[in-house]
């Protein structure tokens, strides 16, 4: 990641003009057209200054993509485990949603430029594993899930590869019912956990 003490400032503003223009670009164009200069261009700064902010395209993708989500799973602890990974289903499913295309045009993008699929895994998806990780680590700590439960290390390849299954089997993303039919159809009970009729 960028350290911010090699960042220039700029406002939250500005930022998410550079992150609009990226992604419009890349919805016009795809990833290969999508230009450091081209940014530059259409946001009128100079070339520097997002190399200086992103130091590469492909970190700039990943801030445009981070920055501009409805929902971050890092606000997600409904202080159950049920409640959360309902939530997750809610979030990736709103986040998905939102661009489709753009989507597909990044992973077909990643598979053929490995400095991408890079900042991607290291940008975007560890994280999120991570925090789903956490949520489960949670839910053992509060005895909801056995500490020796082995679907505990497939919850969060569950949850995205169901998202990427559902884009390859239909061509657009899993939708919120049926994240959450697949949470709790699927991810709660191999994990030993009773989906409650109602919840957060």
């Amino acid at each position: 990641m960028t350290s911010t003490s090699s960042r220039s400032k700029i406002t939250p503003e500005r930022e998410m003009e550079f992150y609009a223009a990226a992604l419009d670009l890349l919805r016009e164009g795809g990833y290969e057209a999508l230009t450091m200069e081209g940014i530059a261009a259409r946001t009128k700064c100079g070339k520097s200054t997002l190399y200086r902010q992103w130091r590469s395209k492909p970190q700039l993708v990943c801030a445009a993509l981070r920055g501009t989500r409805c929902v971050t799973l890092s606000q997600i602890d409904t202080g159950t485990l049920t409640g959360d990974l309902r939530a997750v289903a809610r979030a990736t499913s709103a986040n998905a949603r939102r661009d489709t295309a753009l989507t597909q045009a990044l992973v077909h993008a990643a598979k053929q430029n490995p400095e991408l699929a890079k900042a991607l895994r290291e940008n975007l998806i560890e994280p999120e594993v991570a925090k789903i990780d956490a949520m489960v680590r949670r839910a053992v700590d509060r005895g909801e899930v056995a500490a020796d439960n082995p679907a505990i290390e497939f919850v969060a390849v569950q949850l995205f590869g169901v998202m990427r299954a559902a884009l390859l089997l239909h061509g657009s993303h899993a939708d919120e019912a049926y994240m959450t039919r697949f949470v709790e159809a699927a991810v709660l009970p191999a994990l030993g956990v009773t989906a409650t009729p109602s919840g957060p």
